[in-house]
């Protein structure tokens, strides 16, 4: 009789800084059903991988669960498997902390289960050909990815029914390819065409495996499968098919397929990932190049030949298409490097346990990245990520010994982009400039809190914006219908940045602009300031530092252009909430000149809607003082945004009244719902008419800063 070995895998995760309700819906629509129904077929064998983040929850708020999945295992239906603890990009991370990581949840494991996994499941499956010697240091033996990283290799869909060895500076680790049919197929398909598929593959020898593994929340999360899972039973009587078919399908642990079974042969896998993850991480107009290529194969009937040799792009373009990813990863980094050196300098080894469990809850990868889900979009996931970074600093610092009142700077290429930034850190804030585009604030930390004020997203086109941009049209559906957007008329929100968005950001825009073209990034740019370099100087004095960034540049008037010299200098005291902005403006014609200059300041409170989230000015009615409200008033000396549940006022003053618009910055991105419209930042832009003879000097000064709320 032919029989087949079929190794069964989960995943569960959710990442860090989620909402609560999110963990107790998938606990309770997807992972206690899924046990429960495995629990009635003791013959059934899975590897099961759960992230730190979620198994810590788990315990803590589901301790049943916890002696279930124990049950389980003690029982020999489930094999846990480990990995990073929170979920990270292995390849994003330094060694020292993927291996940490890995440990971490394998003590975590020993500890709840009394087990020491052996395998491992690999964040994304985003494979680098030099990960297998971190993760053997870390005890693992084996790990799943995808057929398709196999089949990059030069394999066939034939060749992937077992496991095969690679190496990096010889150390081996064993590899898993997931069957693409069956991840594909489970658990949307009806059972009878698993089996079939199954009894397809079967041999005489009977030593082929199929290897299902994908993640836990297909299984009762994903839209409409708790009732085709479980209300229609679709689990139960795929569990039962495979122990009525017991005779020819045997249900086995991969170890135990490890020792019984030897290896297909050595093997070297590129850069990889699971193919809509080599999809997304390309840019916008390279996906949709790649989709007219993609579609020209299948129309021709040659993908399925040629898709090993159809690969998308590379997890790490993700850092170069999106700046905010990148920011939080060489923050990460620089944190790491920093926790790295103090060990060696021999700090509190306390305070460093706590800097790097901070910093590893920083990796979860979730805000990291952008596809079909929110991911990066989600201001929740990269605030999340900033606290937990920001939270690793101030136990770094209490670990160098910082004093309570202390200031410090320095001049380093933060971003790696071959140009230096200026980091300003001090006791209660981290302000981060880049000198080369505009001399602007791109990072405002306010340590107290652990949270960046700066944390925004600059509005970009996507590749699926084409779908947003044409669903409505006069020969197709709504994008309502079409698309299941989450509202109608999302078109009307798709506006793209000219720059990133941030704050100090410099303005000379024509006296009759208006507000809606300024918002939507539809106006005219009179100076040459916004993304253009300046120079820059640091003066420090005792307890006192000062940024100075000075561009000597032009604005547009009539046919001329108008030479001109800015000079900005951002004034921080050590222990001092208030941060000074004082800004020059010289005319260097030989003419009269009349300007409109301004200053763009984004903050994000994290809710547009909120009532406890809201402006405030002595100077005028609002109206509508949510963050996510549109206007104009004259005359505004000062201006506060309150976050009541941080418990924080951001607080705007300005010697010379202005005219100030405030609007908010809100993206169309995709997530599992559909089409959606999210709120990333409020902007506020104070801005004057300035009229300067010949060499004359215009000034205003500008004042920032938090302050906590009683």
């Amino acid at each position: 009789m032919k029989t087949i070995r079929l190794l069964w895998g989960i995943h569960n995760h959710q990442p860090v800084g989620n909402f609560e309700f999110v963990f107790e819906e998938a606990c309770d629509r997807a992972y206690a059903p899924f046990l429960k129904v495995l629990a009635r077929h003791p013959r059934v064998k899975i590897g099961l991988h759960v992230t730190g983040v979620l198994l810590k929850w788990i315990a803590d708020h589901r301790p049943k669960l916890i002696d279930r999945i124990g049950e389980l295992v003690d029982q020999g239906q489930i094999e846990m498997w480990t990995g990073g603890f929170y979920e990270p990009i292995l390849p994003a991370i330094p060694d020292r902390d993927k291996i940490g990581q890995i440990r971490k949840l394998t003590r975590y494991v020993e500890a709840l289960f009394h087990q020491t996994p052996k395998g491992m499941w690999v964040a994304e499956r985003v494979w680098e050909p030099h990960l297998p010697k971190a993760m053997a240091e870390a005890g693992v033996e084996y790990a799943i990815l995808d057929g398709m990283h196999f089949r990059y290799a030069g394999l066939d869909k034939k060749d992937l029914f077992g496991y095969y060895v690679t190496e990096e500076q010889g150390v081996s680790l064993k590899l898993f390819p997931i069957n693409e049919a069956l991840r594909h197929g489970i658990p949307f398909s009806p059972v009878k065409n698993t089996i079939d598929y199954l009894r397809r593959f079967a041999s005489e020898d009977g030593t082929r495996a199929a290897i299902f593994a994908d993640d836990g929340e297909k299984f009762g999360i994903w839209p409409s499968t708790f009732h085709s899972v479980y209300e229609e039973g679709w689990l139960e009587e795929m569990f039962t098919a495979i122990e009525e078919h017991g005779d020819w399908i045997s249900s086995i642990h991969f170890s135990e397929y490890l020792a019984s079974e030897s290896a297909l042969g050595r093997i070297y896998l590129p850069t990889a990932s699971y193919i809509e993850m080599m999809e997304w991480a390309q840019p916008a107009r390279t996906i949709l190049e790649y989709k007219v290529a993609e579609r020209f194969l299948e129309a021709h009937g040659k993908m399925e030949e040629f898709r090993k040799f159809f690969k998308g792009g590379f997890w790490r373009n993700f850092l170069a298409k999106y700046p905010e990813s990148n920011n939080m990863h060489k923050k990460m980094v620089r944190l790491s490097d920093r926790i790295e050196r103090l060990e060696s300098e021999g700090a509190d080894p306390g305070l460093l346990d706590e800097a790097r469990d901070e910093l590893w809850q920083g990796q979860c990868n979730c805000p990291y990245w952008h596809g079909v889900f929110g991911g990066l979009y989600l201001n929740l996931l990269r605030h999340a990520t900033y606290e937990h970074l920001i939270n690793g600093e101030r136990a770094a610092d209490r670990a160098e010994g910082k004093k309570a009142s202390w200031i410090a700077c320095e001049k380093t290429d933060f971003d790696k982009d071959s140009y230096p930034e200026i980091l300003v850190e001090s006791d209660l804030y981290n302000l981060y400039f880049k000198p080369s585009e505009g001399g602007a604030l791109f990072e405002w930390d306010y340590k107290p809190k652990s949270f960046n004020l700066l944390d925004t997203m600059t509005r970009r086109e996507e590749a699926y914006h084409s779908e947003v941009a044409t669903a409505g049209g006069e020969n197709g559906k709504s994008i309502h219908d079409a698309l299941g957007a989450k509202e109608k008329g999302l078109e009307r929100f798709l506006h793209y940045d000219s720059y990133r968005r941030s704050a100090l950001i410099d303005h000379f825009i024509r006296p009759d602009a208006r507000i809606e073209d300024f918002a939507a990034c539809r106006y005219e740019e009179l100076g040459d300031f916004v993304t253009s370099p300046y120079e820059d100087g640091i003066i420090e004095k005792k307890g006192k530092l000062s940024v100075v960034l000075r561009r000597h540049g032009s604005v547009q008037m009539g046919a001329h252009r108008i030479p001109l010299l800015l000079e900005k200098t951002v004034a921080v005291k050590a222990g001092q909430r208030e941060i000074g902005i004082e800004y020059n403006l010289r005319n260097e014609s030989a003419q009269n000149v009349a300007l409109c200059f301004g200053v763009e300041f984004g903050v994000s409170l994290l809710a547009g809607d909120a009532p406890d989230r809201y402006y405030h000015t002595p100077d005028a009615d609002f109206g509508d003082r949510t963050l996510r409200s549109t206007g104009a008033a004259p005359d505004v000396s000062s201006i506060a945004l309150t976050d009541e549940w941080s418990g924080i006022d951001v607080r705007f003053s300005f010697d010379r009244k202005a005219k100030l618009w405030r609007f908010p910055i809100e993206t169309v991105s995709q997530s599992e719902g559909g089409f959606e419209r999210a709120y990333q930042s409020s902007v506020i832009f104070p801005h004057w008419s300035v009229a300067l003879k010949p060499k004359d000097v215009w000034r205003v000064r500008i004042v920032q800063e938090v302050v906590d709320r009683k």
